[in-house]
Formats: structure tokens, C-alpha cells, sequence
């Protein structure tokens, strides 16, 4: 394991869905309540308004009053990671300006998406021309690298480039690639740069190799169990135990990942909290049918 001092985030952060009220607003209310009982289940901190959380069927006005609203309501600004990348970087700009105008420090920033095959000197100049207009000495970025949506990966030579411009303010990726050989070769490439895995099992072999943690979707489901295979990934006394947490993460992941993910993990945030409300979904995605959300609360 790397011992250089990481200059981003570590722990386990939740990519935390977003509650709708009947008119598929975003519920406050029922957001700042699943944040804190996250907080409760072990998690170091809150990633709202990314892929799971639906933020890209959010306007910038919709965002910003979740995350205020969020504050408002007594979670730490320090716990939160909003996603603030969107299509137009001048609404990058918008959002994490607003973002650190509420206290928070750190972002989940997604390189500007619509436009594909666009060179690494784009991705760069993107990132750059965001960063040089927000022009905050507070900022931490966490890259998103998850081509399989954007379709624009973030490839190693923009990393370095970034690090090499912005060493203060770059210091994380969040890569929801599903390729461990990609974040274990960025650990070793880029020391005190903070890695983390953007799907559940690959927290505990990401661990052993100097990761930083996780922003991940079934932490919705299994924070506990996340963050003690965090805690423990490499205390060989605890070996067994971390076995059988690593065994319930795979066994959520893999529920959550039979029917459409953002679907089912809301099916069963509805079949723990009692609350129906939490079926919802913006379109274009769509709710699970009565008997697939009741499949999933049975198994």
C-alpha cells in the first residue's frame, strides 16, 4: 500500500438517490433524513446529485435548492459531495460556485458530455477553462470518469495534466469504469491522488492496493457492511469477517442489479423505510412494476 498522505477524500460516500414528492420534485425533507441515517450507517459522507441520484433530470435551480435545503437541515457541509458537472460548463461554473457559497468544499465534477470523441486536449481544456473561472483556492475536485454514460473517459495523460496545472485543486477520481486494472494503475501512477471505486465489490481489492474508498450505489443498502470492509480490508485477524460483509455487498449489488439499478434500489429504500413515496422516479427512467419491488423485498 502507498503511504504518501492523500490529498482528496477517503472513506466510504454514498451515491445517494433522490426522493421525489408526488410532482417528482426533489423531496427535501426526505433527502436530509436519508443523508443523516447514511451518516448513521458509517458513512464518511454523502455524494448527492450524481448518476444515481438522478441529477441529470435536475435543472440548476432544482440542484442547487436540494443542497441548500440539505445544509439547512443539519448535515454538515463538510459530509457533502455534490455532483456539479453538467453539459455547459458555465453551469459547472454555476453550481459549484453555489456549492461553495454553502460551505462545501469538494465536488464530484463530470467532464462537459454531450460532444463525443472529443480529443484529451478538449477534456483538458474543459476542465481548465472550469476551473480558472471558479478560481477558489477552497476547491477540491473528484473527477468522474464513467464513460459507459458520458461517453468522454478521463484518461490518464488529462490526469496528469490537471495535477500538473490544478495540484491543489484536482485531487480524486471517482471511476465507475468497472475496470480495477485502471484504478489500481492510478494509485501506483499518481501518488496522494485519491482513487476511489465507483462500484461496491471493487472497494475491498482497490483497498488492498492503496485506494482511497468508494462512491457507490448500494451503499444506499449495505453502508454498514461498506465500511467495515473499508476499516478492515487489510487486518488479517479480521479476515473471515470481512469475507461475510464482502459476500453481502456482492449479493446487494447483484439484487439491485437485476432489474434497472436506480429502479430497485429505490424499491427496496420503499420496502425499508415504509414509505411508497420513494418508488418514484423522473422520467425518462421508470418505477419497478408491483411484483418485480415485491420480488426484490421478498429475496
Amino acid at each position: 500500500m502507498t503511504t504518501t498522505a492523500l490529498r482528496g477524500p477517503s472513506g466510504v460516500f454514498s451515491a445517494a438517490l433522490t426522493p421525489l414528492d408526488a410532482d417528482l420534485s426533489p423531496d427535501h425533507a426526505a433527502f436530509a433524513a436519508h443523508a443523516k441515517w447514511l451518516l448513521a450507517e458509517g458513512c464518511d459522507g454523502i455524494a448527492l446529485l450524481g448518476t444515481t441520484g438522478e441529477a441529470n433530470s435536475f435543472s440548476v435551480a432544482e440542484r442547487q435548492a436540494l443542497l441548500e435545503a440539505t445544509v439547512a437541515a443539519g448535515v454538515a457541509p463538510e459530509k457533502l459531495l455534490p455532483g456539479t458537472g453538467v453539459a455547459a460548463f458555465t453551469e459547472t461554473v454555476a453550481l459549484t460556485k453555489h456549492a461553495l457559497s454553502c460551505g462545501v468544499t469538494t465536488v464530484v465534477m463530470l467532464p462537459p458530455f454531450y460532444y463525443k470523441g472529443v480529443s484529451d486536449d478538449g477534456v483538458f481544456a474543459a476542465y481548465s477553462e472550469i476551473l480558472q473561472r471558479i478560481g477558489d483556492s477552497r476547491l477540491r475536485v473528484v473527477l468522474y470518469h464513467i464513460p459507459q454514460m458520458s461517453a468522454v473517459p478521463i484518461s490518464h495523460a488529462v490526469i496528469e495534466r490537471l495535477l500538473a496545472a490544478f495540484p491543489e485543486t484536482v485531487v480524486g477520481i471517482k471511476d465507475s469504469s468497472g475496470e480495477l486494472a485502471n484504478m489500481e494503475a492510478m494509485v501506483a501512477k499518481f501518488p496522494g491522488f485519491s482513487v476511489l471505486a465507483g462500484a461496491d465489490p471493487l472497494l475491498l481489492p482497490l483497498r488492498r492496493k492503496g485506494g482511497a474508498g468508494c462512491i457507490t450505489a448500494t451503499s444506499n443498502l449495505v453502508a454498514r457492511d461498506l465500511a467495515f470492509v473499508y476499516a478492515h480490508a487489510n487486518d488479517a485477524a479480521k479476515a473471515a469477517e470481512v469475507d461475510a460483509a464482502q459476500a453481502r455487498i456482492v449479493a446487494a449489488r447483484n439484487k439491485a442489479s437485476k432489474y434497472p439499478q436506480m429502479a430497485s434500489l429505490k424499491a427496496m429504500t420503499a420496502h425499508r423505510t415504509g414509505d411508497a413515496g420513494w418508488m418514484r422516479l423522473r422520467p425518462p427512467l421508470l418505477p419497478l412494476t408491483e411484483a418485480q419491488a415485491s420480488e426484490l423485498a421478498q429475496a
